[in-house]
């Protein structure tokens, strides 16, 4: 009954604070505004380090090159053209001219090389990403320099943390100074950012004179928003609530196929998951139909790797058995045996601890069914609860399995995912997965320049994984936007989910 109260407070709490954003923008007379309602709350916006990612997402800041989401393709932004040399090793990126931060100081190669430089400093995943050497500014152009070869390099720069932004501004955390078509206004941690327009933005200004980009982890107050009016777009409405939203008069629900994977990580450092065969149990007991069925309400689509089949690079799999019979045969040749009504091998029962988190509400409802299934076999599974996964996998290794959602191509590539989880010095290699072999023909991808012959690789590795069983692949989520059509105009619900508060965006 607590635990009810507290998500009825909750969702209270949610609607006046809308509330009262409604009723400022509405005495504003005829200006325009949009209330958006995310599902991931942070307390600091520092482009560099945040990954949530909202300082991108709300167009505070911009990245030196962004992804075409239909053609698979880096094209322009703050950087208007580049070339690569000595296979990659050596960059020349061009700047467009008459760039200003939203502080009047201006973007030149100097302020970008700060930029990027700090980014690298404070945050170690960028720095393995990108692998740069050196960099030299010359007015309005940058000379990079790589520690190898890397023909992909640029497409590493559509990464949010790349963002570029006024490093002498400082305060990164409450208020970065970026080039996107909105400044911010006020930022209260964990609660929202209220945004305005960029007067002075390089591209087309901004259609809205202001944004209120607001935080909440619970799905079904952001579903309550939207109906209630007090929202305008919300990301991820709660899924059972898709039906009465679409029933309502105005409302739009779009269901948008992503890069995006959930997939059940798996800590190669737990005696137990060193053998192959104790993996392959844990992943005939994935039950992905029913998951999504009765979980996403098929607004899904089962996996069988990281890549959804419309990704040039990802491979065919066979077919294979799942289910409690054919986990139990794994187990068996793990040397397991069922005795009393529990799995185990030696007297020791064979138990998992299984991290999950809320602010993806079909995660915890995937554990739950896993800890189900995984009961009637014998094996015992404790659930437990954290707040930002990136942080507590990086940090602890108490823990067997965890439920994880991850972009495996939001930068029409391969090389980013295999690189961030199963490279030894992959920022998201939280299964602790060191592979020789495998390292050897990521390695060798990153400094592949042909097409075909990187689509090779990517397959090659992937298949490496799935014959491994390094994580498990439960489903490809669609990504699920609600907003109100007879106001909002110009939204694009994109793949990557990376740009949300366009310039573009509008109300009627």
């Amino acid at each position: 009954m607590k635990k009810l109260w507290v998500k009825v407070l909750g969702v209270a709490g949610l609607l006046l604070l809308l509330a009262a954003c409604t009723d400022n923008a509405d005495s504003e007379g005829d200006k325009k505004h949009l209330t958006f309602v995310y599902n991931f709350a942070t307390n600091s916006l520092d482009p560099n380090v945040d990954s949530s990612y909202v300082p991108l997402r709300a167009g505070l800041t911009e990245t030196l090159v962004k992804l075409n989401e239909e053609t698979l393709t880096i094209e322009p932004c703050l950087a208007e053209s580049w070339e690569g040399t000595n296979e990659g090793k050596e960059w020349t990126i061009q700047l467009r001219e008459d760039i200003s931060f939203q502080n009047g100081q201006p973007m030149d190669a100097e302020a970008v090389k700060a930029s990027l430089e700090r980014s690298m400093k404070d945050n170690v995943a960028i720095q393995n990403a990108l692998k740069i050497d050196s960099i030299e500014a010359d007015g309005m152009t940058l000379h990079i320099s790589n520690t190898q070869p890397f023909p992909e390099f640029v497409s590493e720069l559509v990464n949010p943390n790349t963002s570029i932004i006024d490093v002498e501004a400082g305060d990164f955390v409450n208020n970065p100074i970026g080039t996107g078509p909105f400044k911010l206004d006020s930022f209260t941690p964990g609660s929202k950012l209220e945004l305005v327009r960029n007067e002075d933005y390089w591209d087309e200004t901004a259609k809205l004179d202001s944004v209120t980009f607001s935080f909440n982890e619970d799905a079904n107050a952001r579903s309550l928003a939207l109906e209630s009016g007090n929202a305008d777009v919300v990301f991820r409405p709660e899924v059972e609530s898709i039906e009465t939203l679409e029933a309502k008069e105005g409302i739009k629900v779009e269901s948008t196929e992503t890069f995006r994977v959930h997939q059940m990580t798996m800590n190669l450092e737990r005696e137990s998951l060193k053998d192959v065969n104790v993996r392959k149990a844990v992943d005939a007991l994935i039950n992905r139909d029913e998951i999504v069925d009765s979980v996403l309400l098929g607004y899904a689509q089962s996996a069988k790797g990281p890549f959804p089949d419309s990704l040039p690079f990802a491979p065919t799999y066979s077919d294979r058995e799942t289910g409690a019979e054919v986990a139990k045969e794994y187990l068996e040749k793990a040397g397991y045996s069922l005795q009393d009504g529990k799995m185990q091998k030696d007297g020791e029962p064979l138990e998992f601890t299984l991290l999950t988190y809320s602010a993806r509400a079909d995660l915890p409802l995937i554990a739950q069914i896993f800890q189900s299934d995984a009961k009637k076999l014998g094996i015992d599974v404790e659930l437990r609860q954290i707040e930002i996964p990136e942080e507590y996998m990086a940090s602890n290794r108490d823990w067997d399995l965890a439920t994880y959602s991850n972009l495996t191509a939001p930068r029409g590539d391969a090389g980013y995912y295999l690189n961030a989880t199963y490279h030894p010095d992959g920022a998201l290699n939280f299964s602790g997965a060191n592979e020789p072999e495998l390292t050897k023909i990521i390695d060798q991808l990153n400094v592949t320049v042909d097409m075909d012959k990187r689509s090779e690789l990517a397959e090659e590795a992937a298949n490496y994984v799935d014959e491994n069983q390094i994580n498990s692949f439960v489903l490809y989520p669609d990504t699920l936007v609600a907003y109100d059509e007879t106001k909002v105009k110009n939204w694009v619900t994109t793949r990557s989910e990376y740009y949300m508060i366009t310039n573009q965006l509008d109300v009627k």
